[in-house]
């Protein structure tokens, strides 16, 4: 079994501001760590349920942050940018599973003080298809389109259960609550080993009654924080100013629509 993890920060266990997202910031040493125990875990869980080869897409910002050295043997690291898959880069049809690990809810939502979808600068709010677009939204439907299903999932509360909206099936661990600029954490000493019970039971179901339905067509609508971003993005083929703020990119495939989030996000 071939596994793929792909891994953000902004919904690891405890995390609350943006100062421990960031490399250069003294904070952010600590959720490094707890990101890469997080990632540890799932890989644990995915070997103990009979994986053989792991792929991990380190997803957050620079693609630089978790600690090599303390992955599983078993395990493949895929740092940096390079595509518009973004952070499931390196996913294709030899995959038989997805789990997604520090997540966050998407722009828009008080679930999370981090919240954001792509960008926490550019992007007010993103929705596809008329549902608030967040970023596990849009890699889950990557996956689908390679037959590869979205089993897991580790993050916020409010990511988990949109999450679970989008596929019935998943298995999720919360492990944060935002409201406002607050956050109510789990213990990480209990949501570590509940992250590898979870892979391991996601990983036991019958992986083809996950959901792998694709939308036949796409309406991205981009709500930028300010109105020169959308305008500089309305130039973009295909891309249709709405209003001063906001842009709209209609597509038959994902990967054109992550074309678009690629140059103009």
């Amino acid at each position: 079994m071939r596994f793929f993890i792909s891994a953000d920060i902004e919904g690891v266990t405890g995390i609350n501001n943006w100062s421990e997202t960031n490399k250069n910031n003294p904070d952010y040493s600590e959720f490094r760590i707890q990101m890469t125990k997080e990632v540890v875990a799932a890989c644990e869980g995915a070997l103990a349920a009979g994986a053989t080869e792991i792929v991990v897409k380190d997803a957050h910002d620079s693609g630089r942050n978790l600690r090599v050295e303390d992955l599983p043997t078993e395990v493949k690291l895929i740092r940096n940018w390079a595509h518009p898959y973004s952070m499931v880069f390196g996913i294709d049809e030899s995959f038989d599973a997805l789990a997604f690990i520090g997540y966050h809810s998407p722009s828009g939502s008080n679930e999370n003080p981090l919240s954001h979808t792509m960008s926490s600068v550019k992007i007010h709010q993103m929705t596809l298809n008329g549902e608030i677009c967040s970023e596990f939204m849009i890699h889950s439907l990557v996956a689908r389109s390679h037959g590869v299903p979205s089993v897991f999932l580790s993050g916020d509360e409010g990511i988990c259960k949109l999450s679970a909206k989008m596929e019935p099936q998943i298995v999720t661990v919360s492990t944060i609550k935002g409201e406002g600029n607050s956050t109510l954490s789990n213990n990480p000493k209990l949501t570590v080993p509940a992250i590898k019970a979870g892979v391991e039971k996601a990983l036991a179901k019958d992986l083809k009654s996950y959901s792998l339905e694709l939308p036949e067509h796409y309406i991205l609508d981009t709500r930028y924080t300010k109105h020169p971003l959308a305008y500089k993005a309305s130039f973009y083929p295909g891309a249709k100013l709405i209003d001063s703020y906001t842009i709209r990119f209609e597509a038959d495939t994902i990967m054109d629509v992550m074309k678009y989030i690629l140059f103009c996000v």
